[in-house]
């Protein structure tokens, strides 16, 4: 790709929803007056607080765990965003991370044992909280910056991206990895990634390929991209101010920022093969198409690419390709709805077990083995894919969102 094409790309540098949003503030958690700490602490101290003049910062807090969301932790979330929403005297709120990993997604080993437990209904309600935890950040009043430093994946983007800031840096890694353990992009991937340059979103969804802040910055999924050694000055620099002026939160933090491309090894340099294989109808047809691609171009990129996909669960990756191609013309509450209809299904076992199964393989008993049920993307009939998408019945509530209150106007 020509150094003015991806130059082009760094326009799409925006916010994905309408929205004002959120940037940081926090106090330190308090614990009760007893000998020991309670069970409270202990939930409160998976999401820590700061709080400075005019903000606020949660902190994800389980540095032993990649900072994996917990059904506590999306609660306490939810809970601190809107009372800070509420509150006239904070003017930007942000959210960072302890540890390596900003957050590599929801705690899906919790959610496999849930599962096995017959607890499927505390499933469903973790994903009721942290899809309306999306929704909320995707149409906050207030500036919010997300810290992105270390590995982020899956629901942890979701609870970063659709926010109204959002810092990379060089040590900042994300991916959608849901197919390769049979689930499916959710927590509102199938709006963000569907926006993405060309055809971009499908290839990283069906194959769970990383990027890293650069390329982040370059495709549109972040706003600014510091070293990670500044981010202590952009955090002091932020908690200094007495604002809700967006421009004066975005150019404090542009202050500390870095103008960067991605390398040539890059795979934003393989746009044109990307849209050529991954814009195809169907998985099987993408396939095809990166068949031939390898064929006749004998790049690697394209062998890499099969071998991801093929790992993946057959029924995830026409799931996840349905989803992100209705959600290229669908708002984020539209996605968040279907999300929740297809994550419903999924952790109910109501066509397959392949959740269970792809977790099992490749963090429980970590064989890497998974046996994926169909077996294969022929033995996929479209009917089992679009019960996926079908309304849940009279007895299975659906995502309620408060879109009459947060957008009136729709």
């Amino acid at each position: 790709m020509k150094m003015h094409k991806l130059k082009a790309l760094l326009s799409l540098s925006k916010p994905f929803r309408r929205n004002d949003s959120s940037f940081f503030l926090s106090n330190h958690y308090c614990r009760q007056f007893s000998a020991q700490p309670s069970y409270a602490d202990y939930l409160q101290e998976q999401v820590l607080v700061e709080g400075r003049a005019k903000s606020r910062a949660a902190i994800l807090n389980r540095p032993s765990a990649l900072n994996a969301l917990t059904p506590s932790m999306a609660g306490r979330l939810s809970r601190l965003y809107e009372s800070w929403e509420e509150n006239s005297d904070i003017g930007f709120v942000m959210m960072k991370s302890n540890g390596r990993a900003f957050c590599s997604g929801a705690d899906v080993v919790t959610l496999y044992e849930l599962i096995n437990e017959g607890k499927v209904e505390e499933c469903k309600k973790f994903f009721q909280t942290l899809y309306k935890f999306v929704y909320l950040l995707g149409t906050y009043l207030k500036p919010n910056v997300a810290i992105l430093d270390g590995v982020t994946m899956g629901s942890g983007a979701g609870i970063s991206l659709p926010g109204m800031f959002r810092v990379v840096t060089n040590r900042t890694v994300y991916s959608n990895p849901e197919a390769q353990i049979g689930f499916h992009p959710d927590a509102g991937a199938s709006y963000y990634l569907s926006r993405l340059p060309g055809y971009l979103g499908e290839y990283l969804a069906l194959t769970g390929e990383k990027l890293n802040g650069v390329e982040m910055i370059a495709c549109g999924l972040a706003t600014h991209y510091s070293h990670s050694e500044r981010l202590p000055w952009i955090e002091e620099r932020l908690g200094k101010l007495i604002t809700d002026d967006r421009l004066v939160i975005e150019n404090s933090i542009a202050q500390y920022g870095d103008i960067v491309y991605p390398e040539t090894r890059s795979v934003l340099h393989k746009f044109e093969k990307i849209d050529k294989c991954f814009s195809q109808d169907t998985v099987e047809e993408i396939i095809e198409a990166l068949e031939r691609e390898a064929a006749e171009s004998h790049d690697e990129w394209c062998n890499t690419a099969l071998n991801k996909i093929k790992e993946a669960s057959p029924l995830s990756l026409k799931v996840a390709l349905k989803s992100i191609r209705e959600g290229r013309f669908q708002p984020l509450d539209q996605c968040l709805v279907r999300e929740y209809r297809i994550s419903v299904n999924w952790v109910s076992k109501r066509m397959s077990d392949d959740f269970c199964e792809g977790v099992r393989a490749r963090l429980v008993d970590k064989d890497f083995a998974p046996k994926w049920d169909p077996t294969r993307l022929e033995k996929v009939p479209s009917n089992m894919v679009d019960c996926f998408f079908t309304p849940l019945d009279e007895l299975e509530p659906e995502l309620n969102l408060a879109t009459a209150i947060r957008e009136p106007s729709m």
